[in-house]
């Protein structure tokens, strides 16, 4: 079943081919009421300077969505072949996103990211250049089918 998706109230049509964490992004502007919703796509190795000016142009916000894969070679049930290092490397990302230690995201590796196959990285890095006090409001990390996903609300 088709689920028509828009990022504003006063907008009527859908964009057809649109990116995945585009649709959830108007999905979930339309779950929750709100007006519009702004949406930044951040190609996964955009570098970090780049990350961190992003990040201060957006300014202060209520509050950030924050989706980000990250690595896909968590065991044998890997996109790629399974790396020992993807653990310790979703666990550091996991910790900073909950503590919303900019800082942490800010010293991510981009070469371990890309080894990693973390897309999610440059996405992260954004956050570390986000001004603002920030606190996160929830924080998920899941690895189905080998593949590491964050989800992130940080709330100021």
């Amino acid at each position: 079943m088709d689920v028509p998706v828009t990022l504003s109230d006063t907008s009527s049509s859908v964009e057809p081919g649109l990116p995945l964490p585009v649709l959830l992004a108007g999905w979930l502007r339309a779950q929750v009421g709100a007006r519009s919703v702004r949406v930044h796509l951040v190609p996964p190795d955009l570098p970090l300077a780049d990350c961190l000016a992003l990040g201060a142009e957006l300014g202060p916000e209520r509050a950030l969505l924050v989706l980000g894969d990250g690595s896909h070679r968590h065991g044998e049930q890997a996109v790629g072949r399974p790396d020992d290092r993807a653990g310790a490397f979703d666990e550091g990302v996991r910790a900073a996103l909950a503590a919303a230690d900019r800082d942490a995201l800010a010293a991510l590796d981009p070469v371990l990211a890309a080894e990693l196959g973390a897309r999610g990285r440059a996405a992260w890095q954004v956050l570390a250049g986000v001004p603002g006090d920030w606190r996160c409001a929830r924080s998920e990390f899941l690895a189905p089918f080998g593949v590491g996903y964050h989800v992130a609300v940080w709330e100021a």
